[in-house]
């Protein structure tokens, strides 16, 4: 399809469709997309190649480990350490390219953290797993911007992500938090503002775009010390502050499976909406400790953040106000706060947010002929439908009619929804 379009440029220049420039400008376009496909491709198995060389040495290794001396064991410890950084060195100086730096930097990284567990080992150095990866990783932090590798800062996040997780959820003693993985997430930022300012539209965007709020989601939990039950309020917050961020032009301007922050911004809202609107959840312990406690501090940073970037948003006059999703993290803060005093007011209350939300969403999936929006809308009212199935005393038959109710309007709304496209695609023909 490309090539017959490159072929009939002639003829266009000739009916005087396009100009010379132009097609010239076309023909440039579709050749550099074609020699860049190869390379995006060999960088791909580079990467997947350093990976599976690096395997295959351990293997080996470990295979024959225990009839090596201490001295030999030593040596192929730091071995593949070195090579490593022979390869880095060499592929700075000589500026190989992104291949070269995506392999090196895959290699070299996965070569540090073999070398100090196999160190570790020969000399029986006592360590924590959480230790172990934080060196780990920081050790790697400089490859990131010395080989300009994005394989290395997903590599980075990645294991960030480990290491939180290792030092929360019940690893470690609840007062220790992981700190550092704020410093390891902050690092990396600049490399991903760079990419987000020259490459948008580019995949590897798109994958930091789900991978960086994808990380603060898993990690925030590691961060709960004794008051879990403010756990609710902050990833509320949270995906508000996603939500909001996936609003920013740069974010709202790209497809929707390219937004990360605004699909777990949404989805986010709504799964944990849905569990608060359960009167058993708000059977909390309030006391006056909640108020000098880390998550309530933590509570505040979030909010801050959040209502910062919903306030830049009015400024730049980008945010919807008919839309509840930029500010429910608002009205849930308010509610929840409320809910010490009055639970039962402030379920009512976020079962009606829910269908609200479902409601509005329906009506924008209607008003953009986006078939995808309508049906996000209609799922937020059935599974609110479904939560209340489970906690009401109504009979079997009025939930079976509830059911074939939601069934028939999923059926009803993308028919009609359907009709009015196909009027409006003949209207404007």
């Amino acid at each position: 399809m490309k090539s017959k379009f490159i072929d009939e440029l002639p003829v266009l220049v000739k009916n005087q469709v396009i100009s010379e420039e132009t097609a010239s400008r076309i023909r440039a376009y579709y050749n550099s997309q074609e020699s860049d496909s190869p390379n995006k491709l060999f960088t791909v198995f580079g990467v997947l190649g350093s990976l599976l060389v690096g395997l295959g040495i351990i293997l080996i290794l470990a295979h024959n480990w225990d009839d090596f001396s201490r001295t030999l064991k030593t040596v192929l410890a730091f071995l593949p350490l070195v090579i490593g950084q022979i390869l880095a060195g060499y592929t700075i100086l000589k500026r190989k390219g992104t291949t070269w730096n995506e392999a090196t930097g895959t290699f070299l990284f996965f070569a540090v953290g073999s070398s100090i567990a196999l160190v570790s080992q020969i000399y029986n150095i006592p360590g924590d797993l959480s230790v172990y990866v934080l060196t780990w990783i920081v050790l790697c932090m400089p490859l990131i911007y010395l080989l300009k590798s994005n394989a290395v800062a997903i590599l980075h996040i990645v294991f960030s992500t480990f290491y939180a997780c290792s030092m929360g959820y019940g690893f470690n003693p609840p007062t220790e938090a992981p700190w550092w993985f704020l410093v390891l997430f902050a690092f990396v930022m600049p490399h991903y503002l760079m990419m987000l300012k020259d490459r948008p539209e580019s995949n590897m965007v798109s994958i930091f775009n789900w991978l960086l709020p994808l990380s603060v989601v898993i990690t925030l939990g590691a961060f709960l010390e004794r008051h879990g039950e403010l756990g609710y309020l902050m990833y509320v917050i949270l995906f508000g502050l996603f939500y909001n961020i996936g609003k920013l032009p740069i974010f709202d301007a790209q497809k929707l499976r390219r937004n990360g922050y605004l699909v777990l911004g949404s989805v986010g809202t709504v799964v944990m909406l849905l569990i608060m609107s359960f009167n058993g959840v708000w059977d909390f312990e309030w006391t006056t400790e909640l108020f000098s406690s880390r998550e309530f501090f933590m509570t505040l940073i979030l909010f801050g953040i959040a209502l910062a970037v919903l306030m830049y948003l009015n400024s730049r006059q980008l945010l919807q106000w008919i839309n509840p999703f930029h500010y429910v993290f608002i009205l849930f803060t308010l509610l929840f706060f409320s809910g010490m005093t009055f639970a039962l007011a402030a379920t009512i209350l976020i079962n009606m947010l829910v269908l609200t939300l479902g409601l509005i969403t329906i009506k924008t999936g209607a008003d953009k002929f986006h078939f995808g929006i309508l049906n996000y809308g209609l799922l937020i009212i059935t599974a609110l439908i479904v939560c209340r199935f489970f906690d009401t005393d109504m009979s079997y038959v009025i939930r079976g009619l509830l059911f074939v109710s939601v069934g028939i309007g999923f059926f009803l709304t993308n028919y009609v929804m359907l009709k009015r496209k196909k009027s409006a695609v003949k209207t404007n023909a």
